[in-house]
Formats: C-alpha cells, sequence, structure tokens
C-alpha cells in the first residue's frame, strides 16, 4: 500500500557461518524518509543491504506470534524479481559484475538499461524486450545526462560513466526507492560530484533513498536522518545534525574525528574537536 513504510525491521537477525552478521535489528524508514547508514568496514553493511533485497534471510522467530523480522513496503512475501523492480539497486560491486563478472560477454550500455526489467546483468533473452521498454531505456538514459553512451560497451567507458548507466538501469522500472551501496568507490572528485548531484535531483524528485556508505561526504543534503551501524548493531539514529557529531563518529570508528559542515555537506578528517 503507498502508506506502508519502504522498510521495516523487527529484530531482525542474520547468521551466516555460524555467526550473527546482523544483530536482533529493529527500524522504520518511511517513503520519503531519505536515509543514510553509515559504518566502517565489516560494521554490517552489505549483509544489511542483502536483507533488505531479500538476498539473505533473517533468522525465523520462535514465537509464531511474532511479528515479520523484514517487511519492504508492507510485505513479507515478495518475489525477489517483482522486488527488484520496486527497490533501484546501484553499488560498485554491480558494476564489478556487468564489467568482468558477466558469462554472457560483453554489455552495451541500451541493454544493461534494459536489463533491469528483468533483473538480470545484461541478459535480455529471458523475456521480450518491447517499444515500451526500449522508449523507457532511452528516457532514463537521457535522464542521466547518459544517451551518447547508448550504444557503447560498458567495459570501455570511464567509471563515472558506467555509474551513470547503472543508475539508469536502477531508474529504468521507476522503482519507489533506490538503493545506493558505497555508489562512488572507484569515481574521482569530479565524477564523484557529478554524480551525487544525479541523485540529489532524484531525491527532490520524490523517489525515497537508502544510501550506505562508510564516506560521510556522500550525504546529500536531502537525507535527513542518519544510522550508525557497527558490529552489526545499530548504535546510533537519529537526524543527521545530532548524528555526525565527532562524538558518535569518533566512537564508531575508534579514532578521533573532527566534522565540519558546509552548505548541507558534511566532511570527517582524522583530528580533534572542531
Amino acid at each position: 500500500m503507498p502508506n506502508d513504510p519502504v522498510l521495516q525491521f523487527t529484530n531482525a537477525t542474520v547468521i551466516r557461518e555460524d555467526r550473527a552478521v546482523l544483530h536482533a535489528l529493529t527500524l522504520r524508514i518511511g517513503v520519503g524518509e531519505h536515509t543514510a547508514i553509515v559504518g566502517p568496514n565489516g560494521a554490517g553493511k552489505s549483509s544489511f543491504v542483502r536483507l533488505l533485497t531479500h538476498e539473505d534471510r533473517p533468522l525465523v522467530p520462535e514465537d509464531k506470534d511474532a511479528p515479520s523480522p523484514v517487511r519492504v513496503f508492507g510485505s513479507d512475501n515478495w518475489d525477489v524479481f517483482d522486488l527488484r523492480s520496486q527497490l533501484g539497486l546501484v553499488s560498485s560491486d554491480l558494476h564489478h559484475k556487468f564489467v568482468f563478472g558477466n558469462n554472457e560477454g560483453r554489455v552495451r550500455a541500451e541493454n544493461a538499461v534494459l536489463s533491469g526489467f528483468f533483473a538480470t546483468q545484461g541478459i535480455l533473452r529471458y523475456g521480450t524486450v518491447t517499444d515500451d521498454m526500449r522508449r523507457r531505456a532511452a528516457e532514463a538514459l537521457d535522464r542521466m545526462g547518459a544517451s551518447h553512451l547508448a550504444r557503447r560497451w560498458i567495459d570501455e567507458m570511464s567509471s563515472g560513466e558506467a555509474r551513470r548507466v547503472l543508475l539508469a538501469r536502477a531508474l529504468v522500472t521507476k522503482p519507489r526507492a533506490l538503493i545506493l551501496d558505497e555508489p562512488t568507490t572507484g569515481l574521482d572528485m569530479i565524477a564523484r560530484h557529478s554524480f551525487m548531484e544525479r541523485v540529489r535531483q532524484i531525491a527532490r524528485e520524490g523517489t525515497t533513498l537508502i544510501l550506505i556508505t562508510h564516506h560521510i561526504e556522500e550525504i546529500i543534503p536531502e537525507i535527513g536522518r542518519v544510522l550508525l551501524l557497527r558490529g552489526g548493531r545499530i548504535v546510533t539514529d537519529g537526524p543527521k545534525g545530532s548524528v555526525l557529531t565527532p562524538e558518535h563518529l569518533g566512537s564508531l570508528f575508534d579514532a578521533p574525528v573532527a566534522i565540519d559542515e558546509e552548505e548541507g555537506y558534511y566532511y570527517a578528517r582524522p583530528g580533534g574537536r572542531t
């Protein structure tokens, strides 16, 4: 239903190799509540994404009357392919799979975007590509300023160009939320800025953003809520200004951290209190 939250975790725990990688997470992210999940390496951020996209499954509650540990858009019974059309995803890992991990061969940008309709990595033979799909793919590429890349191979593009193509792929199904998992890894300063400016426009147009990162400067001004994740647990959750403090981030990263704020952006650097 339209008023259901994007995400609701209730005591959600994930076990991998006999070890809890997420511990009893409880949170709710509402529609339009742009949120950043911040944590160091090994905090459980990737597991958080896989739980959200149903690639990982939580422990089943012992109490049969307990609420479902994971609900996305109000449901705990999604077909994964249907869910992926509602949750756009851009990540450096997905970028790597398109460039290096595709056993079907090289992928052109247009086919990469079209594959968003089928939740595949550039493979189109498992469904019928319609004229409407091609029109929407062209529109998505144009929206990302990437129309000129349509016939280019992804493995011949710069990282910034390829990431814009994957952003078009994530948006081609008009998802209700966009998941950005370490989205600017491997991008230079100019490409990072260009990419995040396009993300800002997407947020202003109404698509809910969930950003997973350990780079504080990726948290765009439109994001108002920040959760700090450490050791698979949420250690702090609240408005951006009250969470991105030297005290909270110093505790998160086990080192003194100084924070600067400018025009809605926050910047962290090693050091004492500013």
